[in-house]
């Protein structure tokens, strides 16, 4: 599906098409809620920039430590912060991709939360959402919810609830089980995805879901198994000069009906040439490209010569049909179950 696909599901009279930033860290791999208290001048600065270099939609991560303080009670304090940063998104024209329940700083990671058996883990997820939903629900500045970081379900038994790939000293990736306990993968991701989408629309029947999946076997997320209870397709794809046909391979079968937003994409292990001739080929299939910003753009150079690519790259920058988001917000139809 095209960029118009969007328009069917955020039920808005003008085509929008996501096009920004992952505002994981800052520039000294400080997660935001490490510093979105104390240096709140520095978030300001960094959304007006990223909405200077033409985003339209920032992706922010939220950690389960800083807003559960145990299984069923959430952060007050937290969800004050986000309410504030939706007001802060709100004034710059930009939207917010909340990405929730993650846990990337593993030394973070409270004991309570690590030692939960998995359905009561399932459960004080659930009551994130339904907390963090409850608090953005009215904002015209939400885009979408997504409910966790490339999750994976393992094909074998593992012994943690995190990957033991680590990047840059962050935990990016997080099981759903550690057993599979002869449930089909593709059973244990519906059931997952459900409970936290019903979390959700308790609070908020409006704006849009999705989850962000990664490449290749996709964690044991089946695009076309998922699909049904989301309301678009996420998916985090990463060209390799010495392959670049497999970015296309994924974005292919991603596309199973529901519109696709590229959510996270960078040139790490290809040329920028290759880059951009990805996303170029990629408007084909994908309603929008979220790629990165860590806060200081001359930090380090590759970033800023991206930043200078992926500016031009912007639907409409060329002379293409574009149109912003109106600032009365989103609807999305209910999900199914």
């Amino acid at each position: 599906m095209t960029w118009l696909a969007l328009v069917g599901i955020l039920a808005i009279d003008l085509p929008y098409q996501p096009w920004g930033f992952n505002y994981d860290r800052d520039s000294k791999f400080r997660l935001i809620e490490e510093y979105w208290e104390a240096e709140w001048k520095t978030v300001e600065e960094d959304f007006a920039e990223m909405r200077a270099l033409g985003a339209n939609v920032v992706r922010i991560h939220l950690q389960v430590a800083k807003f559960m303080l145990g299984p069923d009670e959430p952060n007050l304090a937290a969800l004050r912060q986000l309410k504030k940063l939706a007001a802060l998104a709100e004034r710059e024209k930009l939207g917010l991709d909340i990405t929730g329940l993650g846990s990337y700083r593993a030394g973070d990671v409270p004991k309570w939360y690590d030692t939960l058996p998995e359905a009561a883990r399932w459960a004080a997820q659930a009551r994130f959402w339904e907390a963090v939903a409850g608090t953005v629900a009215d904002s015209p500045a939400v885009f979408c919810y997504d409910l966790m970081n490339e999750p994976v379900v393992p094909s074998k038994p593992v012994k943690t609830w995190l990957s033991p790939v680590v990047l840059a000293g962050l935990s990016f990736v997080q099981y759903l089980t550690r057993n599979l306990a002869g449930r089909p993968r593709d059973e244990v991701v519906r059931q997952w995805a459900s409970l936290q989408i019903a979390a959700i629309r308790k609070k908020d029947t409006r704006h849009p879901i999705t989850v962000g999946m990664l490449p290749g076997g996709f964690g044991g997320f089946t695009p076309k198994e998922i699909a049904p209870v989301l309301d678009f397709i996420s998916v985090h794809l990463y060209p390799k000069s010495k392959d670049l046909a497999a970015v296309r391979r994924h974005l292919k079968l991603a596309d199973v009906g529901k519109p696709i937003v590229i959510e996270e994409t960078f040139p790490m292990e290809c040329t920028m040439a290759e880059m951009e001739a990805f996303l170029v080929e990629a408007r084909e299939k994908a309603a929008g490209v979220i790629s990165f910003y860590w806060g200081n753009p001359d930090d380090p150079p590759l970033l800023r010569d991206w930043l200078k690519v992926f500016k031009k790259l912007k639907p409409g920058s060329d002379g293409s049909a574009r149109r912003e988001r109106p600032s009365g917000g989103s609807r999305a139809p209910e999900t199914e179950k």
